[in-house]
């Protein structure tokens, strides 16, 4: 199962995030020091460690525990090309300071249970479990033996295998993440309506190590458009669509949530269903076809 078409395009915020995360991990992991990165009850209570803070976010503490996260990373960038690079960045800041507030409060009444927790950007990922759960449709379902899986039980596997992998010191901070992106999903306080200005996340396009151009200017926050690629014929239809499609009932939310969890940004899916009279399967297929011209 994939997050849609492959590589950062549109995603400045998760790209940023990837490169972080990995030029933490890696020094830390080189020199010995990823075990001592976690946050620990006497960094918080007895000695203000601002450097430990920093660090429990993005290094994490072994390399199975970085291939795993930096490919839940990955796949989640499909919620920043759904709701935008402004928004997405609220939406990574709050499932960041919010987790690491209940993981301080954790470390102060659990103290005598959990005296440190393991680092990295546990709480995000887990976060953003919450959104998968509920708006990324299972498009395909199969057997193994006696076992019924989806299209997306890799992924919730890939996430059992992280929230486990260091016991109770994994376990809080994935909680915490998923209490977080709870809160955000039901909009407590309001959050879903903020996003952050474009300047913000357009200098993530240029700081994020740009692999173009044409990719930073793609990039913009609040748009978060991937237009169907200029194939002539099919842009042609798309773009005189009132012209040679009648009327139609507005597509349903289901199969464009599906086209979306495949990497397509929302207006172009609604245009593909349109234009193919609501056919799942061939709007795939016409927006699949556009985008490899």
């Amino acid at each position: 199962m994939n997050g849609g078409p492959s590589g950062f395009h549109n995603t400045p915020v998760t790209k940023a995030i990837v490169i972080a995360t990995a030029l933490f991990t890696i020094p830390f992991g080189v020199r010995g020091y990823s075990l001592k990165l976690g946050l620990a009850y006497q960094d918080i209570f007895e000695k203000l460690r601002i450097w430990r803070l920093i660090c429990s976010v993005f290094a994490f503490s072994s390399t199975p525990e970085l291939i795993f996260g930096l490919g839940l990373l990955y796949y989640f960038r499909v919620f920043e090309r759904q709701i935008g690079s402004n928004k997405y960045a609220v939406f990574v800041t709050f499932s960041v300071l919010v987790p690491l507030l209940f993981e301080i409060l954790a470390l102060g009444y659990l103290k005598d249970f959990l005296d440190k927790l393991t680092p990295g950007p546990y709480s995000l990922i887990f976060a953003s479990f919450v959104p998968f759960f509920f708006d990324i449709p299972v498009s395909s379902k199969f057997r193994i033996l006696t076992v019924h899986l989806s299209n997306k039980s890799f992924i919730y596997l890939a996430g059992l295998q992280l929230l486990f992998s260091s016991g109770k010191q994994s376990l809080v901070p994935g909680l915490c993440g998923i209490l977080a992106g709870c809160f955000y999903r039901f909009n407590t306080f309001g959050i879903r309506r903020f996003k952050f200005p474009d300047a913000v996340t357009s200098s993530l396009s240029r700081v994020a190590w740009p692999s173009s151009s044409s990719s930073s200017q793609n990039s913009s926050s609040d748009n978060n458009v991937e237009r169907l690629p200029s194939y002539p014929s099919h842009q042609r239809d798309v773009n005189h669509l009132e012209e040679t499609v009648p009327i139609l009932p507005q597509p349903s939310e289901a199969s464009v949530a599906t086209l979306i969890s495949m990497g397509f940004d929302r207006n172009s899916a609604m245009q593909a269903l349109l234009l193919t009279r609501n056919d799942l399967n061939a709007a795939t297929n016409l927006l699949l076809e556009a985008q490899s011209h």
